[in-house]
């Protein structure tokens, strides 16, 4: 099968920092489905784990797939060969930049079915995280409307996360208040159900100017060290924070303690990498987001035409995009 290999120690630039290669196609164990991908979206993690390979690692990255069951392992239900699953996968085992991959089942769902295999390998990873953080950490209700006089600043709302937490969060029945830098990314979080964008220097300053100066939960999705102290000033007495993004040192917490502000972190990984007792609830979220995509609620946040061909090129091409910063919603490989 084609593969696409990352070794660690180089630029994303370098002709030989990513690189194809012929490898056997993976055969399904227990728990396991056997998938040949269709789609694959890139995230930042795809781009900071390729970062941390020590030099002259090679590994096969990815967290983000669409395709289609081949093969289904011993113990399994509900899963068949012929069948279209979407899924954001293990960090600790082989990566989705290949044309066939091993999944354990619990983790993976049926697709979307109005969705082509772009746009649903958009959502999984950044869906799984945006409905963790709003409703497994955060503790709102995941139901319509349920959540209805509360508000929730998303700071970094046109990204992949960001995206779908204004979605889910406008769903659920918050007042959602997306950050934005551009004139596209500000339409973009309002086509996506935000009730207000501001910009995303001066927090206070700009959540004043919309008449809204304190909010009951932020979720931030990036430099939270820039954010951190007005993180304090705007978060409402007993207030919440999901945080996701590694601070790149130590941070004075106490700035929230007379508020008693609530914090946790939110990593889509945390299920798959410790095996946890609830790990099959994310084939269950994904199986809820399909369910709320094909009635209409949800949306892809594929947030351009995708790049086409499983190759170096086009990842090495996508890793480039994601370090740039410069990405509306996510960018997806169509095989």
């Amino acid at each position: 099968m084609k593969t696409v290999i990352a070794t660690g120690g180089l630029a994303a630039t370098d002709p030989d920092a990513f690189r194809d290669v012929d490898m056997p196609v993976p055969a399904p164990g227990d728990r396991d489905l056997l998938v040949r991908i269709d789609a694959v979206a890139v995230n930042p993690v795809d781009t900071k784990v390729f970062e941390r390979l020590t030099p002259g690692t090679q590994r096969v990255l990815g967290w983000d797939a669409c395709g289609v069951v081949q093969a289904v392992g011993t113990g399994i239900s509900g899963f068949a060969p012929g069948q279209r699953v979407y899924y954001a996968g293990d960090l600790g085992r082989s990566g989705t930049n290949a044309e066939y991959q091993l999944v354990d089942a619990r983790l993976a769902a049926p697709a979307p079915a109005s969705l082509t295999p772009a746009q649903a390998a958009a959502l999984p990873l950044t869906s799984l995280t945006a409905w963790e953080g709003l409703f497994d950490r955060l503790g709102f209700t995941p139901e319509a409307g349920a959540n209805t006089g509360r508000t929730l600043l998303v700071i970094g709302g046109a990204g992949g996360v960001g995206s779908m937490l204004v979605q889910l969060g406008a769903w659920a029945g918050l007042t959602v208040i997306a950050t934005a830098g551009r004139p596209e990314s500000a339409g973009w979080c309002i086509s996506l159900g935000a009730a207000h964008v501001i910009g995303r220097g001066d927090l206070p300053a700009e959540l004043a100017r919309i008449g809204i100066p304190e909010v009951d939960a932020i979720f931030c999705t990036t430099h939270m060290e820039q954010h951190w102290a007005a993180m304090a000033s705007v978060i409402a007495p007993q207030g919440s924070i999901c945080l996701i993004d590694d601070p790149s040192g130590p941070l004075d917490i106490t700035l929230f303690k007379s508020k008693a502000v609530r914090f946790c972190w939110e990593f889509m990984f945390t299920r798959s990498m410790y095996a946890t007792w609830d790990i099959g609830r994310q084939g269950l979220i994904l199986a809820r987001v399909a369910r709320l995509v094909d009635e209409g609620t949800l949306r892809t946040t594929l947030g351009a035409e995708p790049l086409r061909g499983l190759s170096a090129a086009t990842v090495r091409l996508a890793h480039q995009r994601q370090r740039n910063g410069d990405v509306v919603g996510k960018q997806v490989i169509a095989f």
